[in-house]
C-alpha cells in the first residue's frame, strides 16, 4: 500500500486548506481501510487529527479539530480529504496519511497505523 499526501502550503490564521491521500497499489478499495491523519509539530510527538473507519465511514476527529477540521474519503477516487478551516497557527504540523486493515479502538494512538505516507507541511501564519 502506498500512501500520497499532498496539498499542504503557507495560509494565514483563519484560512483554509484541503489535503488529500491517494491510496495505490492495493487490491482493496478504501472502503476496507482505515484511514487516518496524525500531525508532528517541530519539537513535539506525533498527534492524532482525524480518521475515517473502514466500512462504516465513521469518522473520528480530536478534539483539537473538532468543529474545524473534516475528513471524508471518496471510494471511487480512493482518496481521502482533510478539509481544514479556520486554521490556527498552532496548527502549524507535518501531517501524515496513515492506513490499516480495518480498525482498531486504538486509532488515536500512532502505534495502531501500520502505514505513513511521506507526510505534507501546513503553516498557519498569524
Amino acid at each position: 500500500v502506498q500512501l500520497q499526501a499532498s496539498g499542504g502550503g503557507s495560509v494565514q490564521a483563519g484560512g483554509s486548506l484541503r489535503l488529500s491521500c491517494a491510496v495505490s497499489r492495493s487490491t482493496q478499495s478504501i472502503y476496507t481501510m482505515s484511514i487516518g491523519w496524525f500531525r508532528q509539530a517541530p519539537g513535539k510527538e506525533r498527534e492524532f487529527v482525524a480518521a475515517v473507519r473502514s466500512s462504516s465511514g465513521s469518522t473520528y476527529h480530536a478534539d483539537s479539530v473538532k468543529g474545524r477540521f473534516t475528513i471524508s474519503r471518496d471510494n471511487n477516487k480512493n482518496t481521502v480529504y482533510l478539509q481544514m478551516n479556520s486554521l490556527k497557527p498552532d496548527d502549524t504540523a507535518v501531517y501524515f496519511c496513515v492506513y490499516r486493515p480495518y480498525w482498531s479502538v486504538g486509532y488515536y494512538s500512532s502505534s495502531q497505523w501500520n502505514y505513513w505516507g511521506q507526510g505534507t507541511e501546513v503553516t498557519v501564519s498569524s
